[in-house]
């Protein structure tokens, strides 16, 4: 649901200046500048007018920002409050240039944006309501602000426009392949949850994001694991925010893929594979680290390296009452249970660890050892795992390639049967093929029989085939 944050001080001026300026063009002849748009669904063409950018707004429901509203919680709940305001004006224009990751910093997209209209001006107008609200264009707006520019050129939108009608537009326009800066990973991620919620149905999302349905799916359900992160962090007055997973994306997504192998087999080993593999990703661990992790990390590697002030105590297994109905569900299974709690422990330290300012000194201190010490806890069972994950690498190449030997065979006689209705086998060089087939079975029986003490059939078979070959 679009929520309606009413109208801004100086709509009535604006109504009038953009009428003004539309009467104007349609007394004026020549080529006019025009921008089709998508609007309820069909195409329609709107008249692009210049607009003082003093008088504009900048849109407080923008996709762009979402998720980094939650870096200043005043600023977010006063743009909630009163978005027109100066001040609140003010932090919309601070986070749409600012790096979406860490909004302390800004961002070097916002900085290229900004070259480029130094050196070539606007190219594309942006979009307007006819109150003067931002729609599309608005990190132009501010670029072109901090440049010295008085105007901007904007399409103006129909009378009858509702905040519907501007998200919509909004998340129409900003998902063209020539968008110039696209939304964050994150600010994806809840515009695609927000349309959902809204009652569309998932394919026609994924259709206007130019993703597959799968991945849409894949995205929800990385957006509520990330959700349930951010209350799991939660202690006393702070807590992470979305936009601290900004940088996961990938991480993320091969946990999901991870986390739905395992499920289909044992429920239990998939939510301790995704309990070990969060962890990982709270503490940034690198890709290809997490990758090394697997359900039994914890019990193999971890568990022994883990300072005392980590371990959890035992957990309970008894059914749980669920308040206010006459059922009872099962508690997690105990090894679930201790590597939640290290996870919750990891995602509480690094909240207060990046809250200095809000919690004491004695609080930020013990976050930042329990963080510290976790992450060491870590990196020396990732050593052990990884070594086991190469031996294990090894031990299966040598299957691995016979499987991809056999798939050639297989197509060979595919290609063979075709040879043969066309007339077109070269039956010398495929007679000098089977020889080096042959030279080769050779040689792997006799690697066969140096290295397997007990051959089930198929080595068995193996060394019975070119055994009177070989007397």
């Amino acid at each position: 649901m679009s929520t309606d944050f009413g109208q801004p001080p100086l709509a009535s001026k604006n109504r009038e200046r953009v009428e003004q300026h539309l009467k104007e063009l349609a007394t004026t002849s020549g080529v006019q500048e025009t921008l089709t748009i998508e609007w309820r669904t069909k195409p329609l063409v709107v008249q692009v007018i210049d607009m003082p950018l003093e008088s504009l707004y900048y849109n407080p429901g923008t996709h762009r920002i979402r998720a980094q509203r939650s870096y200043d919680p005043v600023q977010d709940r006063l743009l909630d409050e009163d978005p027109w305001n100066t001040e609140s004006q003010e932090y919309l224009e601070h986070l749409l240039q600012a790096e979406p990751s860490n909004p302390a910093e800004k961002d070097k997209d916002f900085n290229e944006l900004k070259e480029s209209l130094k050196d070539f001006r606007q190219n594309e107008p942006g979009l307007i309501t006819r109150e003067g609200i931002l729609v599309n264009g608005n990190t132009r707006a501010v670029a072109l602000k901090q440049l010295g520019v008085a105007h901007i050129r904007v399409g103006v939108l129909p009378e009858y426009c509702t905040w519907a009608d501007i998200n919509a537009v909004e998340l129409s326009l900003q998902l063209r392949h020539d968008t110039r800066r696209p939304y964050s990973y994150i600010n994806r991620l809840l515009t695609i949850e927000e349309e959902v919620a809204a009652g569309r149905q998932i394919s026609d999302v994924a259709r206007e994001f130019r993703i597959r349905t799968a991945t849409a799916e894949q995205d929800l359900w990385v957006l509520s694991c990330l959700q349930d992160l951010t209350e799991r962090s939660k202690s006393e007055q702070v807590q992470l925010r979305l936009m601290d997973f900004e940088d996961a994306q990938e991480k993320l997504r091969e946990l999901h893929r991870a986390y739905g192998k395992a499920v289909k087999t044992n429920r239990e080993r998939a939510e301790l594979l995704k309990e070990n593999r969060l962890a990982a990703i709270v503490l940034e661990f690198s890709k290809t680290d997490v990758r090394l992790i697997e359900s039994e990390f914890r019990s193999r590697y971890l568990e022994h390296r883990l300072p005392d002030s980590l371990k959890s105590g035992p957990a309970e297994t008894a059914e749980r009452r669920i308040p206010g109905m006459n059922r009872a569900v099962k508690a997690p299974a105990p090894e679930v249970a201790a590597a939640r709690a290290f996870t919750d422990a990891v995602l509480r330290a690094k909240a207060i660890g990046r809250a200095a300012s809000s919690v004491s000194v004695e609080q930020h201190q013990r976050a930042v050892t329990v963080f510290k010490d976790a992450k060491l806890a870590i990196e020396d069972a990732l050593e052990p795992a990884g070594k086991d994950a190469r031996v294990r690498k090894r031990k299966q190449a040598a299957p691995d390639r016979l499987y991809d030997a056999c798939q050639d065979i297989e197509q060979c006689i595919t290609d063979m049967a075709l040879a043969r209705a066309s007339r077109s086998l070269d039956e010398e060089s495929f007679d000098e093929a089977v020889l080096k087939l042959k030279g080769s079975l050779d040689k792997l029986a006799h690697a066969s029989a140096q290295s397997i003490e007990v051959p089930g059939d198929g080595v068995a078979w193996l060394l019975d085939a070119v055994r009177p070959e070989a007397s």
